[in-house]
């Protein structure tokens, strides 16, 4: 997407609820989430947030610790649901589905990638990948091919049998990273994705983003550090629950 094109699309305050165009894949509208803490006490995690993403942007969410900017997360992933708004992930309104239905979706639609890689610690890189289509019913068959072209995808076909403790940090999230491809998800929603390893190896993985990026993957990456949202195109500033800033990052302004 082009940076005048992108700069238009920016989206934080919708006057009405307009629901998903036909290029959106994530519109979040009046979103609120609101924790009780007991007592009658009530936490407001979010505040009324408006936010759209489009087919293959690349967008870095950004946040100091409690500025909501994890609740945001775990309501785009489909982890939890909100007290009130609506969000529509990939055209489908997902705000009104029960954890069942928040489940199937999920696995569908969202990669995630985490900081801490969650793979599991006896299974190989090829079955690390496998899962989610274990989860889904796949054949095993295709299974195997799926799991074996993404590897392929982040350059590990030479290490897929190898187990995590016999992979560097780098490698083991370009593990996660085939994982969260092997569903052809909507979106890669990446969770501090570079919080585990050293700063050569979090170079090579945000290139590994940006090569996804051009491949057409929607990427959406939750991070608190400004170097690493700055290999976004755009960077949405949350702040007490509420959108503090949403604009171009500064490499598309350049």
């Amino acid at each position: 997407m082009a940076p005048e094109a992108l700069a238009q699309t920016t989206m934080t305050n919708p006057t009405a609820a307009q629901g998903p165009g036909p290029d959106d894949v994530i519109v979040v509208e009046n979103l609120w989430r609101t924790y009780d803490m007991g007592s009658e006490q009530q936490v407001q995690a979010l505040r009324g947030v408006n936010l759209r993403i489009r087919h293959n942007e690349y967008v870095a969410i950004m946040g100091p610790s409690g500025s909501g900017k994890s609740t945001l997360m775990n309501l785009i992933g489909c982890l939890d649901t909100p007290s009130q708004g609506q969000y529509w992930l990939n055209g489908h309104k997902v705000s009104e589905l029960n954890d069942d239905e928040l489940a199937r979706i999920r696995n569908k639609e969202i990669g995630f990638v985490f900081q801490t890689f969650n793979l599991l610690a006896r299974a190989t890189a090829l079955h690390n990948v496998e899962l989610p289509l274990i989860y889904n019913g796949t054949g095993a068959e295709e299974r195997l091919e799926r799991a074996k072209a993404v590897l392929a995808t982040v350059s590990l076909e030479e290490r897929m049998y190898h187990k995590p403790n016999e992979l560097s940090g780098g490698q083991r999230q370009r593990v996660a990273i085939a994982r969260a491809l092997v569903n052809h998800p909507s979106i890669i929603l990446a969770d501090e994705p570079t919080g585990n390893l050293d700063s050569k190896t979090g170079v090579e993985i945000m290139a590994l983003f940006n090569e996804l990026h051009a491949k057409g993957n929607t990427i959406i990456v939750v991070t608190h550090e400004p170097d690493i949202a700055e290999y976004a195109h755009r960077v949405v500033h949350i702040r007490d629950g509420e959108i503090a800033s949403d604009e171009p990052s500064r490499r598309v302004r350049q």
